[in-house]
């Protein structure tokens, strides 16, 4: 009878352990992937920049399998110059660039170019209002100005030209259909700046549209850029606290992430591990 014990025994482990091997490939999850690392330049000219850094993280990694580090200036002029620009390959190690910079009278063509280069070499880059209206290299910004040329630099990487904006007032904005604005509703905005449109460049598609009392401009777009046809995700929505911090306008810049980084099928669902389906905001 003992021994009849102790050979059933081990069949018995063993028959339990081939189930609890079966078990845990059946029902493991799949591990997360790695998140997507992002640099925030942010601070500048003319805007709460102080609170909106925090906005933009916080706000940003919740909607996605993000990591953002924060490059900021307290410089509230518009020559406010970043730490993180003074490195030749300071965007080593990122999959993309979030400029919320307000540096207009920027103008040295060194120091434009060692931003554009990472850029140029394929780093996505998104682009947040006012870094519409940085490194204005041209004399005259509100005439259009030449693609491939020195006056054209920062506005041949946002695909395209805006010199400026008129009063704040509601915007409301509509979006086109594309894999970056799929699943996002239309909204109306607190009081903002509508940003003029000088010149839109040729490859520049139109994500989303903002009327203001009488007034219409493309607020929202993409853009291919340079030899590598590195993606360009770019809105001119977001001057105030407000609007940084709502739902709708993070939902949106998320998506311009995922979208400029290739985490987008072309249906507009994310990539498996970084982000819901669709927007968080209910």
């Amino acid at each position: 009878m003992k021994s009849k014990l102790l050979l059933a025994l081990p069949c018995s482990l063993a028959a339990l352990a081939g189930a609890s091997f079966l078990a845990v490939g059946q029902d493991a999850a799949p591990a997360k992937p790695k998140p997507l690392k992002a640099l925030l330049v942010i601070g500048g000219c003319c805007h709460d920049y102080a609170k909106q850094k925090d906005l933009l993280k916080a706000g940003l990694e919740e909607r996605a399998n993000l990591i953002v580090d924060i490059c900021y200036s307290p410089d509230s002029s518009t020559k406010a110059t970043f730490t993180c620009y003074d490195k030749p390959n300071w965007a080593q190690g990122y999959d993309v660039i979030i400029h919320d910079e307000c540096s207009a009278d920027i103008k040295d063509l060194a120091v434009v170019n060692r931003i554009l280069d990472a850029h140029r070499q394929g780093v996505p880059g998104v682009n947040l209002h006012c870094a519409m209206h940085c490194y204005r290299t041209a004399p005259n910004v509100s005439q259009p100005v030449t693609s491939g040329t020195n006056d054209s630099l920062w506005f041949d990487y946002l695909g395209l030209q805006s010199s400026g904006h008129g009063k704040q007032a509601p915007i409301s904005i509509a979006y086109a259909a594309h894999p970056a604005t799929a699943g996002l509703n239309n909204w109306t905005t607190i009081n903002e700046e509508l940003y003029n449109n000088i010149r839109i460049l040729e490859g520049t598609t139109p994500l989303a549209k903002g009327t203001q009392e009488k007034e219409e401009t493309i607020v929202a777009w993409a853009h291919e850029y340079g030899p590598k046809k590195t993606k360009v995700f770019s809105t001119t929505i977001g001057h105030n606290n407000e609007t940084v911090a709502n739902p709708q306008y993070l939902d949106l810049v998320t998506r311009g992430i995922l979208w400029s980084t290739g985490h987008l099928t072309p249906d507009g669902h994310p990539a498996p591990g970084y982000a819901p389906a669709h927007p968080v905001t209910k």
